[in-house]
C-alpha cells in the first residue's frame, strides 16, 4: 500500500497511538499426535481474552504458497511489495549494527555454521547457535583476512551471525548464497548471477576459503555460510508516505536495519522482551507508531522444538497486560510468518492477526489460533493490506475520493 497512488494524500497526522507488534513465526500447524498447533496448545488467557474485543483474521505474507524470509515477512507488514521491494539480507544486518553502508559497497550476512570435517556435510547451519561471547573473537579472526583488490571487513552481530562488507572495482550483489538448500547439503559456492557480480563472487569464494582455514580449529564453529549479498537500496520512508513519527524496538539487527532502511528511528534496548517493553514505556510519548518486535517464537519454531514454541508463546502473554496499561489507541498483533515446529522452518501458511481498536467490539472469536482468527471480520488479506488498517483504525485516513 505504499504505493498507492494516493496514500500521502489521505494520509494525516493525529495524536493517536499505534503499536504495531510482531510475533516473529508466529503461526504453526497441528502436532501429529494432539491434532493442535503451538497457539492451540498453549495457555494464552491474555491474547484470547483481547481477541474476543478485536477484530481478527489472517495475513498472507508474500503469495498463495510462498514462504517468505524474515525481510519479505516484515516489509509486507509496513505496506511493501514484498516482490518488488525486495533486498539481500546483508544490507539489513549491516544497518541494524549501524553500519554505515557506501552506495558501491556490497553486504552480505554470514552465519558460523558446522561442517563434517571429513565430508564437508553441514552438520549445523547456526554451530549449535553459539553466544556472542564466542563468537566476537571468530569475527576478528576473520576480520584479519586479506584479498588483493577488496577491502573488506567482518562486523560481529548477534550470536551465531555477522557481516561481511566488502569495497572496490566492479563489485555488483547478483551474487548467490552460499547456503545450501536442502540443508543437508555441503555448503555451496558463491556464483555471481550477473557478468558485473563476477569480481564479487571471486572474492566471496577467496573469503570463505580463507575463512575455513583460520576456523578448522573449532569444535563448532568452523565454516561460514553467506547469503543475503545486496546493496542499499532507496525506498519510499513511512515516515513521509504515512506522516507519522514511527519508532522501532527490537533486539535482533536485521529488524533494527529495516527498520532504519524503511524510515523509522531505531531505539536503544535491551536483548530481553522485559527491556524491550521498558523502552516502549519509557518512550510512548515521543512517537505516534512503534515497531515492537518478539523473536523467541520463531527461533523454537525453527529448532524444530514444539513444546519450545508454546513456552515462548505463554512467555509473552504474561507480558500483554503491560500492553494493555498502556491504553494504546491501536493495537495490532500479527506474525511476519508461520514457523511451525512441526516443519522445523519457515513455512508458507497464513498467519493470524489481531487489531484492537475502539471502534472494534469483536467478532465472537474466542480465542488467538489460527482457526479462530480465520472466522473474524477482517477476513484472509495480503500482510501489505495491514498498515492501512492500523492507520484507518487510528484515525489516521482521510476519505480517498470527492
Amino acid at each position: 500500500m505504499i504505493d498507492f497512488p494516493y496514500i500521502r494524500d489521505i494520509c494525516h497526522k493525529t495524536p493517536s497511538k499505534i503499536v504495531l507488534l510482531v510475533i516473529d513465526g508466529l503461526g504453526g500447524i497441528p502436532h501429529p499426535k494432539t491434532g493442535k498447533s503451538e497457539l492451540e496448545s498453549a495457555c494464552l488467557p491474555n491474547l484470547d481474552n483481547l481477541a474476543t474485543r478485536s477484530a481478527t483474521g489472517m495475513t498472507i505474507p508474500v503469495a498463495p504458497g510462498i514462504t517468505p524470509g524474515s525481510g519479505p515477512g516484515h516489509t509486507a507488514l509496513f505496506g511493501y511489495d514484498p516482490v518488488k521491494y525486495l533486498v539481500g539480507r546483508g544490507v539489513l544486518e549491516a544497518l541494524g549494527l549501524d553500519i554505515n553502508l557506501e552506495d558501491d559497497e556490497v553486504a552480505v550476512r554470514g552465519n558460523f555454521c558446522t561442517v563434517d570435517k571429513t565430508s564437508n556435510a553441514l552438520l549445523d547451519r547456526r554451530a549449535g547457535r553459539i553466544y556472542s561471547i564466542e563468537s566476537t573473537p571468530l569475527a576478528a579472526m576473520l576480520n584479519e583476512i586479506e584479498i588483493p583488490g577488496i577491502q573488506i571487513a567482518v562486523h560481529p552481530g548477534k550470536d551465531y551471525r555477522f557481516v561481511l562488507t566488502m569495497r572496490g572495482n566492479n563489485l555488483g550483489a547478483s551474487v548467490s548464497d552460499t547456503d545450501p538448500i536442502p540443508p543437508e547439503n555441503s555448503p555451496s559456492s558463491a556464483t555471481a548471477l550477473t557478468e558485473d557480480s563476477r569480481a564479487t563472487a571471486i572474492a566471496a569464494n577467496e573469503f570463505i576459503s580463507e575463512a575455513r582455514e583460520k576456523l578448522s580449529g573449532q569444535e563448532r564453529a568452523n565454516m561460514v555460510l553467506l547469503r543475503g549479498f545486496s546493496k542499499i537500496p532507496s525506498w519510499p520512508q513511512i515516515d513521509e508516505v504515512y506522516r507519522l513519527n514511527p519508532a522501532a524496538i527490537a533486539a535482533y539487527p536485521m529488524y533494527r536495519g529495516l527498520a532504519r532502511l524503511l524510515g523509522m528511528k531505531v531505539l536503544n534496548t535491551g536483548s530481553t522482551f522485559d527491556e524491550q517493553l521498558g523502552t516502549l514505556e519509557n518512550s510512548f510519548e515521543d512517537h505516534d507508531f512503534f515497531f515492537l518486535h518478539y523473536k523467541a517464537a520463531d527461533a523454537a519454531g525453527e529448532d524444530g522444538n514444539f513444546e519450545g514454541k508454546i513456552k515462548t508463546l505463554e512467555d509473552l502473554d504474561k507480558k500483554i497486560p503491560r500492553l494493555i496499561d498502556l491504553d494504546i489507541d491501536t493495537l495490532v498483533i500479527c506474525g511476519d510468518h508461520s514457523t511451525p515446529a512441526v516443519l522445523a522452518s519457515h513455512s508458507w501458511h497464513t498467519v493470524p492477526l489481531l487489531i484492537n481498536a475502539s471502534h472494534t467490539e469483536g467478532d465472537g472469536v474466542e480465542s488467538f489460533t489460527e482457526k479462530a482468527c480465520a472466522t473474524g471480520s477482517v477476513g484472509q488479506i495480503h500482510a501489505s493490506s495491514v498498515m492501512t488498517l492500523a492507520l484507518a483504525n487510528a484515525g489516521k485516513l482521510a476519505r480517498f475520493g470527492p
